[in-house]
Order: structure tokens, then C-alpha cells, then sequence
């Protein structure tokens, strides 16, 4: 079972919209929410999920607004979420942002987009860029036009319209993974893994199929190829499009893609991995008047490679003053907001090594407390490398005019959560 209503609250708790589904629950029992919400941060006890009686309140806060849904059934609480989090994703596709204002400003849309998402509690069209072929902004226009439904919402493809034509058809492919990790201070990795995403930007005509072929261990496996250069990929979750019957068979990724831009399957791999740019730092103080802070930063990734937009995040003690800088490359400021120097370099060859020293004043006054230094964080992109060894080894693209489309693949590997300890 799912949702019996949605309510969208403001966050003093005033309902600014809602849609009974089902009309099992009294729509009164959402004046109960905030009150039970506040005595749980009280407790300091936040739960996603309260229950007052038989009614069942999941919720989500997103901006100035929380989305909450009703249940007095034994609910599916995943499916619930997954749909509220839709439900932002496809508010924020027609507004841009999503807050108080609008959802005040839209609210006839809002109604119909809630008609059309869920039926008597379940989630049906889901898909943004399907609503917005008959659901549009324009209301006075509605009136005008006669209005069909798209095919594509009754057909077993609802994810991709019939008819679409392109003069040129490719497919772009883009392999993004983010690399997690946490150095000590004494320099040993304490944990690290990858994240990765595989992205579409499709560009083809009619309702062609696809598949996508990667160096998964577990197929060259089944199929007895070498196992040496193949990856274990965990937590694989993929877009509705992909035939998971035939994964779960053969490990093949079939599909008919959406159009345009598109997320087709994400993972995670657990591997203990290296650090791509590696941070050392030294912070002497003088006499309580003066703290000078030396770091070194090297690239331990292939030479051939470069890291673009580095951005090295280091702590600084909060009463510093008279910030003085001098790096071998790149530049770097102060900002006293959030204590902390960043340092900037534009381009980052791998094998390289890099120096910035900061000078700063400190007050006569020595401070009785001792100050924990925050970990020095390292934000990168690196293109045309993945550090996991993912590959894509084939895209076949099959349509029935037979027509000649071009696969392009992109490697980018970025930083996640990238933290280095310093000593205190």
C-alpha cells in the first residue's frame, strides 16, 4: 500500500496544499504534525517518520516547505519517500526553485501535477519531461487548445515520446565518479570508495534500442574472460528504462533511452584507493604574534592526466589577522567566514608539486582554549581518467530504419568527500 494524502506545509505548519487520495484519514490529523515533529527536536530524538494513533506521517523538508504523507496502512515507506523526493525533482523541473512562493504562485499546476503523479495512493506518470507535454504553465492557453493525451503515458515506454527525429543521431556517454576519502594525520587512509554515475545525452531518432557494455567482473565471470582488468560494482541502481529481468540474467544493460539528458544507472565500488592529490602541511607559530602555515600539494595520479578548478581548503586558527600569501602556482585567499585559506590552481599535472606558504598576524592576547583544526578538505576534476578502471567496451544502437548513430564516451573522475586530518 502507499500514500492515502499529500500535504505541502509551510514550515509554521499551515497547510498550503494538499490532495486526499483515498479519504481513509481525517485531513485534521496534519494539524498534529508540526506539534510531534517539535516535541521529537526537543528530545533531540528527529525521526522521518511519526505516528500519532494509527495515522503515520512521512515526511520531508525541502527549502522552506515540508512534504508530508499520510498512511494508516502498513505502508511501503520506501516507495513513499522515493516519491516525495519525486516530487521535488519534478516541482523543481516547472518552477526552478521550490519553495512558499512557488507553490502560492502555481497553485493550478501544483493540483494538476498532484492528480497526475498519484492515483488512490500510488505513484503513476512520474516522468517531468511527460507531464510537461500536457501539463503546462500557460493556463489561458489550456482553454484554447485541444488537449490529447501523449501515447506515451498509456504505453508500456512512458519515458520517451514516438516520433522523435534527428538530422544527426549520437548518443553521449559520460562516466562521472567521485572518489570519498579520509587521511589520518600520520597519512593512512582510514576509509575511501568511489561513486560513480553513467550519464546519457541522447540525440536519436525513433524508439531505438541500446546496450551498453562495461568491464564488470561478474560477467567476465560468466562468460570465463580474463578477470584482471574488470571492476565490482555495488549498490547498482538504474533508471526505469533499463530491463532488469535481462541484468539479472546475462548482466547485459538493455534499454530504450529517454530523450535528452538522463541519469542511466549509478554504483558505488569499495576499494581502497590512493590519494589522487596528496596535501602535506606544517603550522608554526611565533611567540604569539605570529603563525606561518607551509603546505605542499602533489599530484599522485598518471602524468599524462590533469586536474582542472583545484580548490585546497585549509584551516586557520579564528583569531588571525594581516593575511600574506606566496604560492608557486595558482593563488590563494582568506576567508575569515569559515577560517579557512583556499587555495586555487587552475591546472594540476599528475607528478607535480606545488607550494603555498601564508603568513598571518595573531593577537597579543594568547586564547585559553585550545582550537580542534578541521581537516583540510580538496575539491578536483579530473577529465579522461576514472581511478575505479570502469570501461565502457560497447554501445550497440539498434533501431528498425536501420539507421548509422555515434557513441561518444567521456571519463571524469571528481572529489567527493576528500578530507585530510592535519595534527592539532
Amino acid at each position: 500500500m502507499s500514500a492515502s494524502a499529500v500535504f505541502i506545509l509551510d514550515m509554521k505548519g499551515k497547510v498550503l496544499i494538499s490532495r486526499n487520495y483515498k479519504g481513509d484519514v481525517d485531513t485534521t490529523e496534519i494539524d498534529h504534525f508540526l506539534p510531534l515533529l517539535m516535541q521529537q527536536e526537543e528530545e533531540g530524538l528527529t525521526c522521518p517518520l511519526l505516528s500519532r494513533g494509527k495515522v503515520h506521517f512521512l515526511w520531508i523538508k525541502h527549502s522552506n516547505l515540508y512534504l508530508v504523507a499520510l498512511t494508516m496502512k502498513n505502508s511501503n515507506a520506501s516507495l513513499v519517500y522515493s516519491f516525495l523526493y519525486k516530487l521535488v525533482e519534478v516541482f523543481t523541473e516547472y518552477f526552478k526553485e521550490l519553495e512558499e512562493e512557488s507553490i502560492q504562485d502555481n497553485f493550478v499546476v501544483v493540483y494538476e501535477l498532484l492528480d497526475e503523479l498519484m492515483d488512490f495512493g500510488f505513484p503513476q506518470t512520474t516522468d517531468s519531461q511527460i507531464l510537461q507535454e500536457y501539463i503546462t504553465q500557460e493556463g489561458n492557453k489550456l482553454e484554447v487548445t485541444k488537449l490529447r493525451v501523449p501515447n506515451t503515458v498509456t504505453n508500456a515506454v512512458s519515458w520517451r515520446s514516438e516520433g522523435i527525429k534527428y538530422k544527426k543521431n549520437e548518443v553521449f556517454i559520460d562516466v562521472i565518479e567521485s572518489v570519498n576519502l579520509l587521511v589520518n594525520a600520520n597519512g593512512n587512509v582510514l576509509s575511501s570508495d568511489i561513486v560513480g554515475s553513467v550519464k546519457l545525452k541522447v540525440m536519436l531518432s525513433g524508439m531505438p534500442e541500446l546496450r551498453l557494455g562495461l568491464n564488470d567482473r561478474v560477467l567476465f565471470g560468466l562468460t570465463g574472460r580474463d578477470k584482471g582488468k574488470s571492476v565490482v560494482m555495488e549498490d547498482v541502481k538504474f533508471h526505469q528504462c533499463v530491463r532488469l529481468s535481462r541484468f539479472e540474467n546475462d548482466r547485459t544493460i538493455s534499454f530504450i533511452p529517454p530523450d535528452g539528458d538522463s541519469e542511466l544507472m549509478s554504483y558505488r565500488i569499495n576499494a581502497h584507493v590512493k590519494p589522487l592529490i596528496w596535501i602535506e602541511s606544517v603550522i608554526e607559530k611565533f611567540s604569539h604574534s605570529r603563525v606561518e602555515i607551509m603546505v605542499k600539494a602533489k599530484g599522485q595520479f598518471k602524468k599524462q592526466s590533469v586536474a582542472n578548478s583545484v580548490q585546497i581548503s585549509v584551516p586557520v586558527p579564528s583569531d588571525v589577522d594581516s593575511p600574506r600569501f606566496k604560492t608557486s602556482v595558482g593563488s590563494a585567499k582568506y576567508v575569515p567566514e569559515k577560517n579557512v585559506v583556499i587555495w586555487t590552481i587552475k591546472s594540476f599535472p599528475g607528478g607535480k608539486e606545488f607550494l603555498m606558504r601564508a603568513h598571518f598576524g595573531l593577537p597579543s592576547v594568547d586564547k585559553d582554549e585550545l582550537e580542534g583544526r578541521p581537516p583540510i578538505t580538496v575539491k578536483f576534476e579530473i577529465p579522461y581518467f576514472t581511478v575505479s578502471g570502469i570501461q565502457v567496451r560497447y554501445m550497440k544502437i539498434i533501431e528498425k530504419s536501420g539507421y548509422q548513430a555515434l557513441p561518444w564516451v567521456r571519463y571524469i573522475t571528481q572529489s567527493g568527500d576528500y578530507q585530510l586530518r592535519t595534527n592539532s
